[in-house]
């Protein structure tokens, strides 16, 4: 999590706070107003540039064609292989356009006119690359090895490029012209406004804005392919959210910000979703002093035991474990959203952003893109399986429904057809 600079993930203690003192500020109402309105826009622009505004059914191979966009070819074209497909177009959208305040259209192509990576291109490949640049010595990028020199490039292509934006925004904050609304811009500000030893360096400003990328639009690209997935599968369940979408915004308008509070029942299918399938499957802690945790003993036995904990111990904690423990969900293998009905958004019953001090801060961020992205999807389309030849629908949710593990924990490839509502 330093590859870019030291960030709120990778900092401890007092350096955390220093981190999070800048960071915390970037974060607030006005800003996940301008995810909304810039997810609602992009949205319209996908159903645009991939062709579907004239037709009455998208076959989509895997669901993850929707939030992991492929390149240069129409959704409904010839069927790619999993392990080719990018990483989460829709969601990367956002965060460039939200985080970076770059001015991304859905069509861009991956190169420049002048034949160069484009901005887009690059920092789709920054993320797929990054496992790649973590584990590889810094001399082996000098070897003649095309997806080294290829990593190499979209580093270097980066770096330069967020140290120039660096510049800009300090020269308009200083200026008093800026106009921007993204957490770049806002994290820079933020900076600019503390005493010079709270201030972060220029390095430290691009980690923490990339490690938001990282983090951020793996988990929520995952997590919007398994409810709409699971959301295929459960076809009552998702006729509910479309009536109870219809009677927040209706069937022709495009959703408002204030719309997001009301929409109570697609934020319980996307909390059941990451619930189910919990992207940070692993929660990894500090003792800050010496500890003794009262534990309940394990099913079938009465009463608790303590485990003695030691200043300075790393606690994992199995996410999977805890969102599927039946002493705090009831039927935890089953697809309940009606569980998260009247419990607020911000409530710590939540527990798949991680809880505490150190919990996810752009936790809002991917819930306002995710809501309406889904909002404007079940609005307009009805989500089905696609079967194969012979299949059932439970044979279909045998197959699919299933866990991957890699970097964060998601759903296999899920085919599946997109019928436009009356």
């Amino acid at each position: 999590y330093r590859l870019w600079g030291m960030n709120l993930i990778g900092a401890d203690g007092d350096i955390w706070r220093k981190h999070r003192r800048i960071m915390g500020p970037a974060f607030g109402n006005s800003l996940y107003e301008y995810v909304w309105k810039e997810s609602v826009q992009t949205f319209k622009e996908m159903v645009s540039s991939d062709g579907w505004l004239n037709k009455k059914s998208v076959e989509v191979p895997a669901v993850q064609r929707i939030t992991f966009k492929v390149w240069s070819l129409p959704l409904d074209s010839i069927p790619i292989p999993e392990s080719s497909l990018p990483r989460s177009q829709y969601t990367l959208f956002i965060i460039g356009k939200c985080a970076f305040g770059l001015p991304f259209t859905w069509s861009e192509p991956p190169t420049a006119p002048d034949g160069t990576m484009s901005l887009q291109e690059a920092l789709r490949l920054s993320n797929e690359t990054f496992l790649t640049r973590v584990l590889t010595p810094k001399w082996a990028f000098k070897l003649p090895i095309a997806s080294l020199r290829r990593a190499k490039q979209v580093n270097d292509q980066l770096s330069g490029f967020m140290h120039q934006q660096i510049e800009e925004r300090r020269q308009e904050v200083r200026d008093g012209t800026i106009k921007r609304d993204d957490v770049f811009t806002r994290l820079v500000q933020a900076n600019e406004d503390e005493e010079s030893k709270y201030r972060l360096a220029d390095d430290e400003l691009i980690g923490n804005v990339f490690v938001m990328l990282f983090a951020g639009h793996e988990t929520t690209a995952h997590t919007l392919a398994a409810t709409l997935g699971i959301l295929a599968y459960y076809p009552e369940i998702q006729e509910e959210v479309y009536e109870h979408i219809i009677s927040v915004i209706g069937k022709t308008r495009d959703p408002v910000w204030d719309a997001f509070n009301k929409l109570e029942k697609v934020v319980a299918v996307f909390f059941e979703s990451l619930r189910l399938f919990p992207s940070g499957f692993v929660m990894i802690r500090e003792a800050r002093e010496d500890t003794i945790l009262t534990i309940p003993n394990e099913d079938g036995m009465e009463g608790t035991r303590t485990i003695p904990v030691s200043k300075g111990t790393e606690v994992i904690v199995d996410m999977i474990g805890v969102q599927y423990n039946p002493r705090y969900f009831d039927e935890p293998g089953k697809f309940k959203p009606s569980r998260w009905y009247g419990v607020p958004a911000d409530s710590e019953m939540f527990t798949a952003f991680s809880i505490g001090p150190r919990a996810c801060l752009g936790r809002k961020f991917g819930m306002t893109e995710s809501v309406a992205f889904l909002t404007l999807l079940l609005r307009d389309w009805r989500v089905e399986p696609l079967l194969s030849a012979g299949e059932t629908r439970e044979q279909w949710g045998e197959r699919v429904l299933d866990a991957e593990f890699k970097i964060t924990l998601g759903v296999a490839s899920m085919p599946i057809r997109l019928t436009r509502r009356d």
